[in-house]
C-alpha cells in the first residue's frame, strides 16, 4: 500500500506529537483494561508505563524497523489470576506477576535462539499464505464482538439481540458519529485530516457524548449521562509499580511450589501467543511492504517481545504483546514511521505520571471507542483476506485449509486444557497447519 510516512521517515515535531497521541488513543483502552480486570491493586498508570518501556525495548531489539506498539496482553489474564490465587499476600502476588513474565519471556528467548540457528524458511513452509491469511483475518474477526459490544455498551444484551432503550440509542449515536467521522476523514480528508482520523473521530464522538451528558445533568435524567468523570476524584500521581508492590518481602515469600504454579500458568500460554506473534508480524509486513521475519528477523522480534514483556511486567505487572489496534492504525493512516511509535512509547511513559491526563483518557466512553474499533478490527480482518488473493480457492486443498481456520476461529474454538487456555486464534492456526500438511502433497506454493 502507499504510505504517507515510511518506516524510516521522521514527521516534523508538531505532527509527530499529534500522531503519537493518536496511536496512544488506539491502544489505550485495551492496555489499561487488563489491570482493571485483574484487580488486586494493579495500577492502570503502571500498566501504561510498562507498555511504553516494553515498546522501547522492542524497538531497540528490532533495530527500529518494526512500527508497532506493545500493550498489555489479554492472553495472560488467566495466568495473572493464578499469581493471586489461593489467598496469597498482595506482595507475593505481584512478585508472581514479575516471575511469570520472566518465564514467558524466556520461552520467547529460547524460540528466538532456535530461529537464529534454524532460520525462518520453515515458518514460510509451515504457514504459507493459505494458512496465515485467514489466521490474520480471525484476529480481527475474533474482536468483532468487543467492538460491537462497546458500541452498544448502554443497550441491554439479551443474548438474542440488543434491547435499545434511550441510553442505548444515545450511546449508539456517539459510536456512529465516531465511526462515520473516522471513515469520512480517511476517505475524503486532505493532508493532515487523513493522517489523524482517529483523533478527529474520537473528539467528535466525545463532544456528542458531552452534549448528552450536560443535557442529562441539567434535566436530571441519567439516561443522557454518557461520560463518567469520577476518575478525577481520586487522581494517582505516582504509578504503583509492580516491583514496589512486591518489595523484598514478596520475593521472599516465593517457594518451590509457587514457582511451579506460576511456570505452569505462564509457559504454555507463551507458546500459544508465539503463533499470534507470527500472525501479527506477517500482517504488519504486508502493510509496510517489508518482510519483518527476515529483516530485522523473527529472532529479533521475538527477543524484543519477550524481553519487552519482562521489563513491562516489572513495572506494570502485565506481559506485553504486539497490538492489532496499533497495526490497524498504521495501515489506515498510512503512517508507518517507527519514530511515531517511539514517540508514542515516550508519551505513554510521561503520561503515566500525569494523573489528570490519564483520568481524562479514562473518561472516553466505551461507545466512542467501539466506533473506532469497528474500523481498526475490520481492517485487520480485511488485510488477512487480502493475503489470500493469490491463493487458488478452486483447489479444494486450499479451500479446506481456509475453511477450517475461518470456521474454528469465528466459532470461537477456545480450548481449556488444564490451566492453559488455547485461544480461538491459536486453535484455528494449529488446525489449519495440520490440515495444510495433510493435503499439501503435490500442492503448488502460493505467492
Amino acid at each position: 500500500m502507499n504510505l504517507a510516512y515510511g518506516v524510516t521517515d521522521r514527521p516534523k515535531f508538531g505532527r509527530l506529537i499529534v500522531f503519537a497521541f493518536q496511536q496512544l488513543l488506539a491502544i489505550l483502552a485495551a492496555t489499561i483494561a487488563v489491570p482493571s480486570i485483574i484487580g488486586n491493586g494493579m495500577s492502570q498508570s503502571a500498566a501504561l508505563f510498562g507498555a511504553g518501556v516494553g515498546t522501547i525495548v522492542y524497538l531497540l531489539f528490532t533495530q527500529f524497523k518494526s512500527p508497532v506498539f506493545l500493550g498489555s496482553s489479554f492472553a495472560f489474564i488467566g495466568s495473572m489470576f493464578a499469581a493471586f490465587a489461593g489467598g496469597v499476600s498482595a506482595a507475593r502476588g505481584f512478585a508472581g506477576l514479575i516471575l511469570g513474565a520472566v518465564f514467558a519471556g524466556l520461552v520467547y528467548v529460547v524460540i528466538a535462539l532456535v530461529v537464529k540457528f534454524a532460520g525462518v524458511k520453515w515458518i514460510d513452509k509451515l504457514m504459507p499464505a493459505v494458512v496465515i491469511g485467514p489466521t490474520v483475518a480471525i484476529i480481527g474477526l475474533s474482536l468483532a464482538g468487543n467492538a460491537v459490544g462497546d458500541a452498544l455498551k448502554y443497550a441491554a444484551n439479551e443474548g438474542s439481540g440488543y434491547i435499545m432503550g434511550l441510553k442505548g440509542w444515545l450511546g449508539f449515536i456517539c459510536a456512529l458519529v465516531t465511526l462515520f467521522t473516522v471513515i469520512l476523514c480517511s476517505v475524503y480528508g486532505k493532508k493532515m485530516t487523513k493522517l489523524i482520523p482517529f483523533i478527529i473521530g474520537i473528539l467528535a464522538g466525545y463532544v456528542v457524548a458531552l452534549i448528552f451528558t450536560l443535557i442529562g445533568k441539567k434535566a436530571g435524567n441519567d439516561a443522557f449521562i454518557i461520560l463518567d468523570f469520577s476518575a478525577f476524584s481520586s487522581l494517582q500521581w505516582i504509578p504503583d509499580f509492580s516491583f514496589i508492590k512486591a518489595g523484598v518481602s514478596g520475593f521472599k515469600e516465593i517457594d518451590a511450589s509457587y514457582v511451579g504454579t506460576i511456570a505452569v500458568a505462564y509457559v504454555p500460554v507463551a507458546f500459544v501467543v508465539f503463533a499470534e506473534h507470527i500472525a501479527d508480524h506477517k500482517n504488519l509486513s504486508s502493510v509496510i511492504g517489508s518482510e519483518l521475519l527476515e529483516d530485522p528477523g523473527l529472532h529479533r522480534t521475538l527477543l524484543g517481545d519477550g524481553i519487552g514483556s519482562m521489563v513491562g511486567a516489572f513495572f506494570g505487572g502485565c506481559p506485553n504483546t504486539t497490538y492489532g489496534e496499533s497495526v490497524g492504525c498504521v495501515a489506515i493512516t498510512g503512517n508507518a514511521s517507527v519514530v511515531t511509535i517511539l514517540a508514542t512509547a515516550i508519551l505513554a511513559v510521561v503520561a503515566s505520571f500525569f494523573a489528570p491526563f490519564v483520568a481524562f483518557l479514562s473518561t472516553i466512553p466505551s461507545c466512542v471507542m467501539g466506533g473506532v474499533c469497528i474500523t481498526l478490527y475490520g481492517f485487520i480482518a480485511v488485510s488477512g483476506l487480502k493475503m489470500i488473493q493469490g491463493v487458488d480457492l478452486n483447489d479444494n486443498r486450499n479451500l479446506f485449509v481456509v475453511a477450517t481456520i475461518l470456521i474454528c476461529g469465528i466459532g470461537s474454538m477456545t480450548l481449556n486444557i488444564g490451566s492453559v487456555t488455547v485461544t480461538e486464534i491459536a486453535a484455528a492456526l494449529i488446525l489449519g497447519i495440520i490440515v495444510n500438511i495433510a493435503v499439501s502433497r503435490g500442492k503448488k506454493e502460493e505467492a
